[in-house]
């Protein structure tokens, strides 16, 4: 008898598939599929000793491991960042900021300037470029045939590594875009909101509604 062919492409098993999630408290046994337990214990001392010493990635998991440990379930996000900026020794927050949500950037300012932080917001559309002018056709414009700014994470980010921030917080950047902004920002980021118009900037909510009211994110989008 024929077996049934799964849908969508052939892949191994990794972290998805574990269902002892043993590496946290070590209290079970992990799958024979474990990609961490397939590390020789000299590339595991090599990762490990990347968070040693004072380099600005171990000051950041030390700071990261600080806020959780200290604050877990008690602060919100945005007093995480004021500890988390306090822990690494940051004095300059740059804000990688969409247009859409500037009033929420100026309350976040005012909150780091009464912490005593000194802040600078870059703004999506800074530079004010035409999204022709970028290679967009006008019929993706969310209104073709009027100047309509493109979005420029890469200038954001390069105002803010000229300013020398110290830490950079995204607030609602475009899907992609973060990304860029993140790649190109020479200063640690961090997210305070995830941009998710028709969920209220809660992205998870799709997750958690998946087998109700958003049952569509589960169907393949066409190509």
């Amino acid at each position: 008898m024929a077996t049934e062919k799964s849908e969508g492409p052939a892949h191994e098993p990794g972290c998805f598939e574990c269902g002892t999630l043993n590496c946290y408290r070590r209290e079970g046994e992990f799958p024979p599929f474990c990609p961490g337990e397939a590390l020789d214990d000299e590339a595991l001392r090599r990762v490990a000793a990347e968070y040693g010493g004072e380099s600005m990635d171990a000051r950041v998991s030390r700071a990261a491991a600080e806020v959780e440990g200290l604050f877990y379930g008690k602060l919100t996000r945005v007093e995480e960042i004021i500890e988390f900026a306090r822990r690494i020794g940051a004095r300059r927050v740059g804000i990688a900021t969409c247009v859409g949500l500037i009033g929420e950037t100026r309350l976040f300012g005012r909150i780091l300037k009464a912490n005593g932080f000194e802040y600078r917001a870059a703004l999506c559309k800074a530079g004010s470029l035409d999204k022709a002018e970028v290679g967009i056709p006008e019929e993706l414009k969310l209104k073709p045939g009027q100047f309509e700014g493109a979005c420029n994470p890469i200038l954001q980010a390069r105002l803010l590594n000229d300013w020398k921030s110290d830490l950079n917080v995204v607030v609602g950047l475009c899907v992609g875009h973060d990304a860029l902004f993140c790649k190109h920002s020479e200063a640690p980021a961090t997210t305070l909101i995830v941009k998710d118009r028709v969920l209220g900037h809660n992205p998870a909510a799709a997750l958690y509604t998946s087998a109700s009211y958003y049952k569509r994110v589960m169907e393949k989008r066409p190509e």
